[in-house]
């Protein structure tokens, strides 16, 4: 079955064959490169970037590198498709040096303004870790999830408890950073609190998974988001547990203090790590960012390998066709159980480290919009892609935290009251007050025109597109044949 292309990439891949008909084979490849070299010298220019940079430079290379024709083997093996993201993690890791370096030169982007800050990208790599973990559970198992906030928030939580002076009575330190002398409390090194909390999450999310997973559609839907409204709950009146008068979460003013990652003395001083990423002073959303790099970088690899293993061949068998999987002796309860602990455990390591950052966790920050956000991600990227789902998760945090803002300012400087000759309204509008009904509308317009998403994985895309039908009988074709015998 062909795959499907984007209608105009088809019609400008069917017009440079036809003009590369000429050129010898060997310099085929080399002239479409060439081609597309410059169909993205000529998206630089109409987009008015006219500086010269790192980022233009790799822009067009990947533009080079993107079209399925660019394979490159080595050994035998095609590694061709290795290279587009390679060129990303690149792109990725050397963006907080020319973020802030102004000489540099990064261009403005026509309409969204300047490019993301580092704080910024630390929340898109926590939310694209989020929207993968939920991908196992929407994407791969296609289990219809509301609740996935109280993973979140499990997280969050773990990292406040075994990082901080909430625990007061308490007094135990394992391999802690920056703990001030006489600091009571639990004080766990940040490296053991991530997989702690995401363990502790799988555990919850076998707890609420087995007794909800037997319902299916709606209905485990409505379950699911009940249990996304009871633990953040828990955490907002938890400050006197069950009137026993015992402080778990100090209630709605939340847990502040969190401790600071680092590798300490010894390590910092040998391994050139950060000793302490909060002495990094403005060098320290450096550090927070490349470390939610190499978690995203995690959590991609376990994606992609469990998506190749049994465990996942399973998890698309249910999401097919739930009872044909049981047929052939796929343990229904057992394969979704799985799906959903493997999603809360990286909801959880996400959540701790987003904790870690704003070292702090509050419970308003864990709202239902929360849940229904990240499965919107999942939606829009492409449920069951990684890359789809990781850019979801970018565009729409970008969105979230700069990109409204920055649209808001340039509507107001060309359309509204910031200057411009040509007002179409005379009060400033604010963008973000309108952002869900936003995000609702880019959501409508994706499930018309694109339901797929728009980085789909290649099944879910033949799917949509192509449609399942039952076969007609033989009777029914025959009787059909000797009515119209035209």
């Amino acid at each position: 079955m062909s795959r499907q292309r984007f209608a105009p990439f088809a019609a400008l891949e069917r017009w440079y064959v036809r003009l590369f008909d000429g050129v010898p084979v060997r310099w085929r490849r080399p002239a479409k490169g060439l081609f597309w070299a410059a169909i993205g010298l000529l998206l630089v220019g109409l987009l008015g970037v006219w500086q010269w940079s790192a980022l233009a430079i790799a822009a067009v290379l990947l533009i080079v590198f993107v079209p399925r024709y660019s394979r490159v083997k080595i050994g035998g093996r095609d590694v061709g498709r290795f290279i587009f993201p390679a060129l990303i993690l690149a792109l990725a890791i050397a963006y907080p040096f020319y973020y802030g370096n102004q000489a540099a030169g990064l261009p403005q982007l026509p309409i969204f303004g300047p490019f993301p800050q580092l704080s910024t990208m630390v929340g898109m790599a926590v939310f694209a870790i989020m929207a993968l973990g939920l991908n196992f559970v929407v994407g791969y198992a296609g289990l219809l999830d509301l609740g996935y906030v109280a993973f979140y928030a499990m997280g969050a939580y773990m990292a406040g408890w075994f990082a901080s002076s909430q625990f007061a009575k308490q007094n135990l330190r394992i391999g802690a950073i920056g703990v001030a002398p006489g600091l009571t409390g639990f004080h766990f090194s940040i490296w053991l609190v991530l997989p702690m909390a995401g363990i502790a999450t799988a555990l919850i999310g076998i707890v609420i998974g087995l007794p909800t997973l037997r319902l299916r559609g709606d209905y485990l839907a409505i379950v699911t988001l009940g249990f996304g409204e009871i633990l953040p709950q828990i955490f907002t009146h938890g400050d006197s547990l069950f009137n026993t008068g015992f402080n778990l979460t100090n209630g709605s003013g939340g847990i502040s203090g969190i401790d600071p990652p680092g590798f300490g003395n010894w390590i910092g001083h040998h391994l050139h790590l950060p000793a302490n990423y909060l002495t990094l002073g403005a060098n320290s959303d450096r550090a927070f960012f490349w470390t939610a790099l190499v978690l995203v970088m995690i959590t991609v690899f376990v994606s992609a390998r469990l998506r190749s293993s049994r465990l996942g061949r399973a998890w698309i068998a249910i999401r097919e066709d739930e009872i044909a999987a049981a047929a052939m002796g796929i343990p229904l309860m057992r394969t979704k159980t799985w799906a959903y602990a493997t999603g809360a455990f990286f909801g959880g390591v996400a959540g701790a480290y987003y904790a870690v950052y704003n070292t702090a966790a509050f419970p308003d920050q864990f709202q239902f919009t929360i849940s229904v956000f990240i499965l919107v991600m999942v939606i829009l990227g492409g449920m069951g892609n990684i890359w789809g789902v990781i850019f979801g998760a970018c565009f729409l945090e970008y969105l979230n935290l700069e990109g409204l803002n920055n649209i808001g300012a340039w509507l107001n400087n060309h359309f509204g009251p910031g200057g411009s000759d040509f007002a179409l309204w005379h009060k400033t509008l604010d963008v973000p007050l309108y952002e869900f009904g936003i995000f609702g509308i880019i959501l409508v317009v994706v499930m018309l025109f694109r339901p797929e998403g728009l980085i789909p994985s290649h099944r879910q895309a033949q799917e949509l597109h192509e449609g399942v039908h039952d076969e007609p009988l033989y009777d029914v074709e025959h009787d059909a044949a000797i009515a119209d015998p035209a």
